[in-house]
């Protein structure tokens, strides 16, 4: 069995070379690139036209310089940016330059565009000025507005949504922004006279990416360890208690057919509590909240051993989830907030997230479900508080809970009274983030757990213009139980290890860049026995008119832990501890995305188990400028095996409809056939955004058999929200 103190050995070691690292590096733009602000009594009205004495007055950002498709020299789009406040507001005012002829491209009217399919502008703004934590506030030329939250530097959250204040007016030769961004929608220290903040461009047209303060080309629009300054005339005030309520309404039309159930009708009301208690803190309350608007998972041809995993979709839980979220990696989340709620009602819950002077964070939640079916009440609870230290790094210390709160006598009742997981984490990130890394320690608590009930794990990553390398290990054992987490699979000892380089050819018309990359994945099991690997070549080409071809080549060794189905179709299972050792091939291309019809398409072949599979998936869009686009996604794949096993042809088809009629009125249609689940799912959402984050949806959802299309069930819902200050 792998000896837990060597495991810990090999983290203390990355978490020493990490500190090293770190004394290094040195701050990047924000003594460099700095803009004043000074406060304005002027009235600023937001219709897209600067013509206010105010802005005459303010300070430029302009001399924008390019992120891609290289990082030298100044933006053929150029763009100049002033900014004021007010008690109540802060203003950005950007004037988006149009050198290129013809219409500027732009998917759709709906709020939170994707960045890469739209002309664009976006401030970005770091308010602790931590390099770390942040706010996005961006409009498209076609008058769109996008807000989210950032983490971790560079990782945007859209589906944070705030009451803010915006227009657009275009020209010819340009266009201009104006935004209205609230202060009591930000969290800040009181009495600061600096912000970290950055203001960013996509031009498609020039296929180009501009920002103020200039970014290397590796990293996100967004990256707030190359953000400037922004210097306040004065200090800020102080915010006093402000409160906003969300109440809904719910009416639902439901049919079990395949349960032979009546049609049902049903009613709900809840609402959701806002709280700023200060600059820099929140609490946010639900009570009896619903979820029925939420998009429909979009579902996968399932050829896993492990549970797949499908993201969290509910606002309630993603708003403000990086505390929670970005607990354990990828393969062993100690929290997941899709095991809330799932099944069961949720009955209430809060949230308070803020912080705790400058360098500490503080996140709590509590949700208490009711009970259905064979579920019992539950109640999920998770605290988290984070240390900062240096520039950019943490430690985190958390502890997660679920009990089972409602009393039962069935003794065939299995399932742990409470299980509850806690745990040290370090997070390192240069000031220029260039190097990044983790390494965390888990221990799991639950009645009669075992000696090998922990999980560690610790990575370290390079990233470079044209080296990117990065290493990782993780340990879980084999007791190691988080009900309320998303853990892939237990009793492993794992390595990670991977590499990429590129080129940039500097007399090449077409080509930006291209390099070789290497990806491997080895897997023991607690006797230090190889279970799995996995070993990947690949080769990518970039176009300067961003499409991009790779192609790669697999070997793939698996030494079943449990019987299974390689087709997961019900057939006849490969038997436990037998071996399996394949190669294949792939190649994918993804297309310039900036074209009104885009693709990504991706096929490969090469042995499967004990047989073969060849696949092919692909992506297409077309867009009807700026009033949607109408999209398909189809996986195929042809898995031949040996008699007795089952060979399968195995199709998802996902055609959809994305229509905006305005900036306020959205229509999204979609449809999925899998022969896999035998299923046909349909999905039709309709919203109006009547007022600032008020919404009216009617859904629709209707599931049938993928052979005959006989309904199986569908449901009517619709829901009525508003936003009360």
């Amino acid at each position: 069995m792998l000896n837990p103190s060597r495991l810990l050995l090999i983290c203390a070691v990355f978490l020493l070379g990490e500190i090293i690292v770190y004394s290094q590096v040195k701050a990047v733009n924000r003594n460099n690139y700095r803009i004043n602000i000074s406060y304005t009594s002027e009235p600023i009205k937001i219709d897209g036209v600067l013509n206010e004495q105010s802005w005459q007055d303010s300070e430029k950002a302009e001399n924008f310089t390019r992120v891609t498709p290289v990082d030298t020299g100044y933006a053929v789009a150029q763009t100049t940016v002033v900014i004021t406040y007010d008690k109540s507001y802060l203003y950005v005012g950007a004037v988006c330059y149009d050198p290129s002829p013809g219409k500027r491209p732009v998917e759709s009217l709906r709020r939170d565009f994707e960045f890469t399919r739209n002309d664009n502008f976006r401030v970005h703004i770091d308010t602790y000025n931590n390099l770390t934590n942040g706010y996005a506030f961006g409009v498209s030329a076609a008058g769109a507005q996008s807000d989210g939250v950032i983490n971790n530097g560079s990782v945007s959250s859209f589906t944070w949504d705030t009451k803010w204040k915006s227009a657009v007016k275009s020209y010819s030769d340009h266009w201009v922004a104006e935004m209205a961004i609230p202060f009591r929608s930000l969290r800040y220290f009181e009495g600061e006279n600096e912000w970290g903040i950055n203001f960013g461009r996509l031009d498609l047209k020039t296929n180009e990416k501009s920002a103020w303060a200039p970014v290397p080309r590796q990293f996100p629009h967004n990256s707030l360890p190359y953000a400037g300054t922004l210097v306040w005339d004065k200090p800020l005030d102080k915010a006093g208690l402000r409160l906003s309520v969300i109440p809904y309404f719910t009416s639902k039309v439901i049919k079990n057919t395949e349960a032979d159930e009546t049609t049902k009708w049903k009613w709900n009301a809840g609402f959701d509590t806002k709280m700023i208690l200060s600059t820099s803190m929140n609490l946010d309350l639900t009570v009896n909240p619903d979820y029925s608007q939420v998009e429909e998972d979009r579902q996968q041809t399932n050829l896993d051993r492990f549970e797949l995993f499908f993201p969290e979709r509910r606002q309630f839980f993603l708003e403000n989830s990086d505390l929670f979220a970005n607990l354990g990696n990828s393969k062993a989340q100690p929290f997941f907030s899709r095991r809330i709620g799932l099944n069961v009602p949720i009955n209430f819950g809060g949230r308070l997230t803020g912080r705790i002077g400058n360098k500490w964070r503080i996140g709590m939640m509590d949700m208490q479900t009711g009970s259905k079916d064979d579920n019992l009440a539950s109640n999920y609870a998770v605290a988290v508080l984070q240390r900062e230290i240096f520039s950019r790094s943490s430690i985190v210390g958390f502890l997660v809970n679920k009990e089972i709160t409602q009393s039962y006598s069935d003794t065939a009742f299995t399932a742990n009274h409470y299980n509850r997981v806690a745990g040290l984490e370090y997070n390192f990130a240069s000031t220029d983030n260039r190097w990044q890394g983790k390494t965390f320690f888990h221990q799991s608590f639950y009645p009669g757990a075992g000696k090998n009930a922990a999980a560690f794990s610790g990575n370290i990553g390079y990233f470079s213009q044209y080296l990117k390398a990065s290493i990782s290990q993780s340990y879980i054992g084999s007791d190691y139980i988080a009900e309320a987490g998303y853990i892939r699979r237990t009793g492993l000892f794992e390595i990670t290890p991977s590499v990429s380089y590129l080129f940039y050819p500097s007399h090449s018309e077409k080509i930006i860049s291209h390099g070789p990359g290497a990806n491997f994945n080895v897997v023991f099991d607690p006797e230090f026995k190889l279970t799995d690997r996995e070993t990947e070549f690949s080769y990518t080409i970039g176009w300067k008119n961003k499409s991009q071809l790779s192609v790669s080549m697999q070997e793939e060794f698996i030494l079943l832990s449990s019987d299974f189905d390689p087709t997961n179709t019900g057939g006849e299972k490969l038997d436990a501890g037998e071996r399996f050792h394949w190669n294949s091939a792939q190649a994918g291309f993804t297309s310039d995305d900036r074209k009104l019809f885009n693709y990504k398409l991706s096929t490969g072949i090469g042995g499967y188990y004990n047989g073969n599979r060849w696949f092919f998936n692909g992506q297409m869009n077309y867009r009807v400028q700026p009033y949607g686009s109408i999209g398909m996604i189809i996986n195929y794949n042809n898995i031949s095996l040996p008699d007795p096993y089952n060979s399968a042809k195995l199709i998802l088809l996902g055609p959809t409809l994305d229509i905006t009629f305005t900036d306020k009125v959205f229509l999204t249609t979609f449809i999925q056939y899998n022969n896999q689940i035998d299923n046909v799912n349909m999905n039709i959402r309709f919203q109006w955004r009547f007022a600032p984050v008020s919404d009216l949806f009617i859904v629709y959802t209707g599931n049938s058999y993928s052979d005959n299309f006989v309904n199986k069930n569908r449901g009517l819902v619709v829901k009525l929200s508003y936003w009360f200050n």
